[in-house]
């Protein structure tokens, strides 16, 4: 049993950000909760009718084709596949079959502790269907969803453990928000996943199972590995798999048997007469997002900065944090010269209490909040020991908080190293309290820290500790 290893394979299908369907003029909006609003004869099948391809549905599909590093197809066709569900009005889905629009990609999966580089198969466009609201004796539909643009994604089956296909399906996941084509809420029901499981020696393919449609990562990776475990123990006892496609109860954590597997020929795919061919002209290609993929700014920050992984992931889980970072890094190196120092300020502040900050009053980071460059100053400042790092957290909380620029706090709490400034200062202490100067003139060391706690109350805190020291032990020689 040792000797078999997982061979698993995705299907990610995706829904389009897009403000309309991908045939018709219909809105295109997840978060409609009125069953059967956003519909016209074309999205709910009715028959003579014409569909349009939506433009901007193409756009998303070809850049996240691109960020896949996929060979387009710059003619791809479309194709009815049969099939026949309540969902599906026509009886048939609009999708591309022998000519998608884009093959052969990959997705560089990094993690502390595998680098794995999975491959991509095919992309190409379809429909989405109606949904199915199933009550105890009867069943509505709702084709507020039926029309909406898909991308579907699928993968070579070289992804090994649930471990690799949560880490497969986050990053994916990632690029899909990089690109802004989509949420990819599983909330929303804007992502589904299926995954084909067999166990094999060697690289050796089993019998298939295809678990259906998975909306949550964490569901995906337990439906994972409890298909391997019931693969494993059928073998074990004999017994043979039979290719099939099953669902999984996440409450008892079991896969089920729905129905036997179809094959492709049982979907008795044909060209859609009523579309053009798709022709990637270049207009779609000026149009088109293009990205630093998740995987390819790791491997970049990694090796131009020498961050540590924990940093590098918390950096990269959106592009503005990297960004931020990037544009932190460099205006505060121009001021320092000095690399390794830069680094740690920007790290150090930056995820210790800017992020935190943020987090704890539920504010997004952005220009709007504080630039990269203002944080880059404030650091500098401390850097040069204008300022306690304890102001630059009073700064950066009053900027999230908006009650008050960087500059102008830095101007407020800069520190006091004038030693005239200082010495008058402390003069005035001095007069105001002999009796803690004769104590200390006795011996009592302790009196000496009360003085210059003194000075700081008068300086609200902002006269240079080492400076007041040194002046205030000269003065009370």
């Amino acid at each position: 049993m040792n000797n078999l290893i997982p061979k698993i394979g995705l299907e990610i299908h995706l829904e389009l950000g897009t403000k309309t369907k991908l045939f018709c003029a219909c809105k295109n909006d997840p978060e409609e909760t009125e069953p059967n609003k956003n519909i016209c004869p074309i999205c709910t099948g009715q028959p003579g009718v014409l569909p349009v391809l939506n433009k901007q549905a193409v756009i998303y599909a070809y850049s996240l084709a691109k960020a896949l590093k996929m060979k387009i197809n710059q003619k791809s066709l479309f194709a009815r596949k049969h099939y026949f569900y309540p969902d599906l009005p026509k009886n048939y889905q609009i999708s591309q079959y022998e000519h998608p629009l884009a093959v052969e990609g990959e997705v560089l999966v990094i993690r502390e502790n595998f680098r794995k580089k999975v491959r991509i198969r095919r992309l190409h466009l379809e429909e989405d269907t109606a949904s199915n609201i199933h009550f105890a004796n009867y069943s509505l539909i709702d084709f507020n969803r039926s029309g909406i643009p898909l991308v579907e994604i699928v993968t070579e089956p070289e992804l090994n453990s649930a471990e690799e296909v949560e880490a497969f399906a986050e990053d994916l996941v990632l690029l899909i928000r990089y690109l802004k084509i989509s949420d990819a809420s599983a909330e929303k029901g804007q992502i589904r996943f299926e995954a084909n499981i067999s166990l094999g020696k060697g690289e050796e393919l089993g019998t298939k199972v295809e678990i259906k449609n998975i909306a949550k990562i964490k569901s995906l990776k337990n439906a994972v590995l409890t298909e391997i475990e019931r693969q494993k123990d059928l073998i074990s006892k004999g017994e043979k798999i039979i290719q099939e496609t099953r669902g999984y109860d996440e409450i008892k954590n079991i896969t089920f048997t729905q129905r036997a597997k179809e094959f492709e020929e049982d979907y008795r795919y044909f060209p859609e007469p009523d579309l053009p061919p798709l022709i990637i002209d270049q207009e779609i290609e000026n149009s088109a997002v293009y990205v630093e993929t998740p995987w390819d700014k790791r491997l970049r920050l990694e090796k131009e900065y020498n961050l540590d992984y924990q940093t590098i992931i918390l950096l990269t889980q959106n592009p503005f944090l990297s960004h931020f970072f990037e544009e932190s890094f460099s205006e505060l190196y121009k001021f320092t010269s000095n690399f390794e120092e830069t680094k740690k300020l920007i790290v150090n502040f930056m995820i210790n209490d800017l992020l935190g900050l943020l987090s704890k009053f539920r504010v997004e980071l952005s220009e709007k909040i504080i630039h990269p460059h203002e944080f880059a100053h404030l650091l500098f400042n401390f850097y040069q020991e204008k300022i306690s790092s304890k102001v630059v957290k009073e700064a950066l909380e009053k900027t999230i908080k908006g009650e008050g620029m960087i500059e102008d706090i830095i101007k407020e709490k800069e520190k006091i190293s004038d030693a005239q400034v200082l010495s008058n200062i402390i003069d005035e202490v001095i007069k105001e309290n002999q009796k803690i100067v004769q104590d200390y003139l006795a011996g009592k060391d302790k009196s000496l820290e009360f003085l210059i706690g003194e000075v700081m109350k008068k300086t609200k805190g902002r006269a240079d500790p080492k400076l007041t020291r040194e002046i205030l032990i000269d003065a009370l020689r």
